[in-house]
């Protein structure tokens, strides 16, 4: 059963990637403060999450602090080296947290998880997007499989 709204974020330690190299993160400290949104995707360097889904949030950063947001984290199942390297590529910089979830704990832990195996990928996440207040999911976003609409960072920006 996925996460709902109104519940606390579980209590991890997942990996930031950062210019020194990962840095252990617990999700206390990513989403506990103020007002954050996450957007989770199944993989870096993947065709939709690297043409639309983090670029969209990082075009949008400005805009999406404008509405009080603190933090953007995106997430995937991936390891903080392939986070960061795709973070560089992507020109990130700051706008937007780069977080490995690399064995799944989190993905698994809210109940967005899949088995993309007969992708080659294993357990991924499944696309969404949440805003989340104080560590307590305000909202969530879920995506149908193959498809990117309601995770969009325009589609986010509508909520805030």
């Amino acid at each position: 059963m996925p996460i709902k709204p109104g519940d606390k974020i579980p209590s991890l330690t997942l990996k930031l990637a950062t210019a020194d190299g990962p840095k252990d993160v617990s999700t206390e400290e990513l989403f506990g403060k103020g007002k954050v949104v996450l957007f989770a995707l199944p993989g870096a360097f993947t065709p939709t999450c690297s043409a639309k889904h983090l670029p969209g949030f990082v075009e949008k950063a400005d805009q999406i602090r404008a509405k009080g947001v603190d933090s953007i984290v995106c997430l995937s199942v991936n390891d903080a080296f392939v986070m960061g390297a795709w973070g560089k590529d992507q020109k990130v910089g700051d706008k937007v947290k780069m977080v490995a979830d690399g064995g799944a704990d989190f993905t698994r832990a809210v109940g967005l998880d899949f088995d993309g195996s007969k992708f080659g990928m294993g357990i991924r996440s499944q696309r969404y997007a949440a805003i989340i207040d104080r560590g307590v999911l305000k909202e969530l976003f879920v995506e149908q499989p193959m498809k990117f609409e309601v995770s969009a960072a325009d589609a986010v920006l509508k909520h805030l």
